[in-house]
């Protein structure tokens, strides 16, 4: 089993920055991906970004040029930084990770935080 825990999001204005943290604790596999979706209710669940454990990121189009996920495998840890926020990323984020386990993967899904991006 892997737990996530999640911490950020919130409110803010269109243009702010929030940054969202991801902490991951349990059977953690040697090689694994982890990072972000985002859903808001009525449309699919959208890559926000992840990186994997050997640190190659991986960004949805929407999101390009504005965030920046990184990690600290020490702490398995993904942090997102969101810069210049519109209102359309308003929505619920869930950390998202993957790990492989031998021959087999596993997913696992943080609670998910709310981020609005509202004047």
């Amino acid at each position: 089993q892997v737990q996530l825990v999640e911490s950020g999001g919130g409110l803010v204005q269109p243009g702010g920055s929030l940054r969202l943290s991801c902490a991951a604790s349990g059977n953690i596999a040697s090689i694994y991906v982890m990072g972000w979706y985002r859903q808001v209710p009525g449309k699919q669940r959208e890559l926000v970004a992840h990186i994997t454990s050997a640190g190659m990121p991986n960004y949805g189009d929407s999101v390009k040029g504005r965030f920046t996920i990184s990690r600290d495998n020490a702490k398995n840890t993904v942090l997102l930084q969101m810069n210049s926020l519109k209102p359309e990323d308003t929505a619920v984020y869930s950390c998202w990770y993957r790990g492989s386990y031998g021959p087999y993967s596993q997913d696992y899904w943080g609670q998910g935080t709310q981020v609005t991006v509202s004047s």
